[in-house]
């Protein structure tokens, strides 16, 4: 009891010596090396950017090309080990491991804890590509999952990359920095899982670099899928009310969701994030509905169970496939798809630690792994499966227009819904409910990532002052207009792609956080049942006393 407590006294100490080179004026809570640095990168590629477009877009696909193709065996090799350590833990001993100790109790009831996973893990991805990735694979035969019938292999492809796979990553990453925090009494923050290894130097420069390396994926990753979204809302309203589809609107849109992000923010976790993410799955499920009574019902249920077979059964021989020759199509999707997850990880993983609070490791695990996995593969089956059929009915039409313009693929699919009754009235409803969705999605992601990149600038604290809160919300926005107004979709794509980069090195640093987290949970593990052990030798005993003290007459 002694040594635990001079360890925690010891942890009390280098927090305070971290917090104490903490920036506290004007209402900011922030570490200046992690904050300006950031900063300065990120004002650096926006110069870049700005000055010479064409060349940084150029660099930055011939670095991430080089990456993806000399390094597409680490990124698919790695995605599996991740998914095995997780399950490895699972159903393990290991697995009765608390987050937060023996005494620690969930914060948030199971419905709302699900809603947050899936609104800051891949809500608003799901919204735009439900409908254009499973059209494409059903027109350019994928080289895994190869069944008889395209349509199978199409949506079973679509499921390998939402499914097992990305939530791996992100449940190991978020497993971690839950564990470290609350188990260990460390910050919350990507410094403090290289804790074990480089104990109290990661309150120093070399943590500094850790987490400004997690500052710039994160904000860069926010506003690429920011930047990108507004596209999609702006084509909604350009369908809806014909408003034009234009930089400036785009720029409006941003300005407007930075708003109610920040809104939401300034609440907090508790309120705003919360309800924002309950109510997103709550339309989501009115939407998705309404699609899969509108849309070809029984072709939709029969193509979700074939295709989730066909994605079990094959699962082993796809996740290690590597293509000898023509690496091109595995280079544009398996691979930049989980180059793209490792490098969002630092956010959502972040995110899902920040909330998971008095879960045991199996049940985060499993749920973190299999539900949000089952409810993706449901939202998949309806949106996909119903383009699969239209575009089918249309001889190609659909396909055509989703090439050309990916934004508007949701639209697009709405209008060419065969609707007998009020058809022009249940569109309109629909393509509300679309626009809604893609926007409540998109406060959900910007409010929950400037609360990440808050607490990582804030050298891991929960509370940090509302203005500076407010800060990395106006910021986030400010990056994604920015480059809007700098390039349009081509500067999204260069500042896409420079964040993929960042995937490479966080893929060595989850492989190395997966072997210090299995190491520490044995320590957890002998110690939690030494107090439940305890607990129940009292308790026992107890009883055995109280037993003792009856007389009998």
């Amino acid at each position: 009891m002694v040594n635990s407590n001079k360890g925690n006294n010891i942890t009390r100490e280098l927090e305070e010596k971290l917090y104490s080179r903490n920036f506290t004026k004007f209402g900011m809570d922030m570490n200046p090396v992690v904050s300006i640095v950031s900063g300065l990168i990120i004002l650096i590629f926006s110069l870049y950017a700005f000055l010479n477009l064409e060349h940084a877009n150029q660099v930055f696909i011939q670095l991430k090309d080089a990456i993806i193709s000399k390094g597409d065996w680490l990124f698919i090799l790695s995605s599996n080990f991740f998914i095995l350590v997780c399950f490895a833990f699972a159903f393990s001993k290991l697995g009765d491991v608390k987050i937060g100790g023996v005494e620690s109790e969930p914060e948030f009831s199971n419905f709302a804890w699900y809603s947050m996973l899936i609104s800051a893990g891949m809500g608003i991805g799901l919204m735009f590509w439900s409908v254009g990735e499973p059209l494409y694979h059903s027109v350019v035969r994928p080289p895994i999952f190869t069944h008889d019938n395209i349509a199978y292999s199409a949506m079973a492809t679509t499921f390998f990359h939402w499914g097992l796979h990305p939530w791996a990553i992100y449940a190991l990453i978020s497993l971690s920095l839950a564990y470290f925090a609350y188990n260990k009494n460390l910050p919350l923050s990507l410094r403090a899982v290289f804790y074990p290894i480089f104990k109290d130097k990661v309150y120093g420069i070399l943590g500094d670099i850790i987490d400004i390396l997690a500052v710039v994926a994160c904000l860069f990753g926010l506003a690429t899928s920011l930047g990108l979204g507004v596209q999609q809302i702006n084509s909604g309203l350009n369908y809806l009310l014909g408003i034009p589809f234009s930089v400036n609107i785009q720029v409006i849109l941003i300005i407007i969701i930075t708003l109610m992000a920040t809104l939401s923010v300034v609440s907090g976790i508790d309120k705003g994030v919360k309800i924002l993410s309950e109510l997103n799955i709550k339309i989501a499920l009115i939407f998705m509905v309404c699609i899969l009574l509108l849309g070809p019902t029984p072709y939709i249920i029969r193509l979700f169970s074939n295709a989730l077979g066909v994605y079990l059964n094959d699962f082993v021989k796809s996740s290690f496939y590597i293509s000898l020759k023509d690496a091109s199509w595995q280079g544009g999707w398996s691979v930049f798809y989980l180059s793209w997850w490792i490098s969002w990880s630092p956010f959502v993983g972040m995110f899902i630690a920040r909330v998971s609070k008095g879960r045991t490791i199996r049940e985060f695990v499993l749920a973190v792994l299999i539900v949000p996995s089952l409810l993706s593969f449901i939202w998949l089956s309806v949106f996909g499966g119903t383009a699969i059929y239209i575009n089918e009915q249309v001889n190609g039409a659909l396909f055509e227009v989703v090439q050309n313009n990916l934004p508007v693929a949701l639209f697009e699919m709405i209008n060419y819904l065969n609707i007998p009754l009020l058809s022009g009235v249940i569109r309109v409803v629909l393509s509300i409910l679309g626009t809604v969705l893609v926007i409540s999605f998109f406060v959900t992601s910007s409010d929950s990532g400037s609360l990440v990149v808050d607490n990582i600038t804030s050298g891991g604290k929960l509370d940090s002052p509302v203005p500076q809160r407010v800060f990395w919300a106006c910021m986030e926005g400010f990056v994604a207009a920015m480059l809007l107004v700098i390039g349009g979709e081509k500067a999204l794509s260069a500042l896409q792609t420079a964040v993929i980069t960042t995937g490479l090195p966080f893929t060595i640093i989850l492989i190395i956080m997966s072997i210090l987290l299995a190491q520490s949970l044995q320590e957890s593990y002998k110690k939690q049942r030494r107090i439940k052990n305890m607990k129940m030798y009292k308790r026992i005993m107890k009883e055995y006393n109280k037993d003792k003290d009856i007389k009998f007459e």
